[in-house]
């Protein structure tokens, strides 16, 4: 099954693709959109444009696992994605992810502004590969 997968940001949204069968993850792209049906609109594409069959929302709960006020706006976004498109939808514990992201990309060679556009990309991907692990 090929996937989806979605950091959700107020500012940035960043996406990855994989399949479970590969076990293969590429970060994809980072939306530059602000929270609303323009980035519904967006995620819906890269839905259909990567011919995924189901979305992981990376959820970020709190380091106790509680959850507050951004993992209840990843359910929002979730749910309002869900009545826009007709695949499964998954949550996936986030902790950490932006952390690894930065990790990889520690001694690139990039500037502090290309790591910041790139992030967010990673950081789903992690979030995949988190959900992927927990699948098998």
């Amino acid at each position: 099954m090929r996937y989806l997968a979605i950091d959700l940001g107020e500012k940035r949204t960043g996406l990855a693709v994989g399949d479970d069968v590969s076990q293969m993850v590429s970060p994809l792209k980072v939306l530059e959109i602000p929270q609303g049906n323009t980035l519904f609109d967006a995620v819906v594409a890269s839905i259909r444009d990567t011919d995924s069959q189901a979305v992981v929302v990376g959820l970020p709960v709190n380091m106790d696992g509680s959850e507050g006020a951004a993992a209840q706006a990843a359910r929002r976004f979730g749910e309002g994605l869900a009545m826009r498109c007709a695949v499964p939808l998954y949550f996936q514990d986030e902790r950490l992810t932006s952390y690894a992201a930065d990790q990889r990309m520690a001694r690139s060679g990039r500037t502090h502004k290309q790591k910041k556009s790139l992030r967010d990309a990673l950081a789903a991907a992690e979030i995949l590969w988190d959900f992927l692990d927990a699948q098998a």
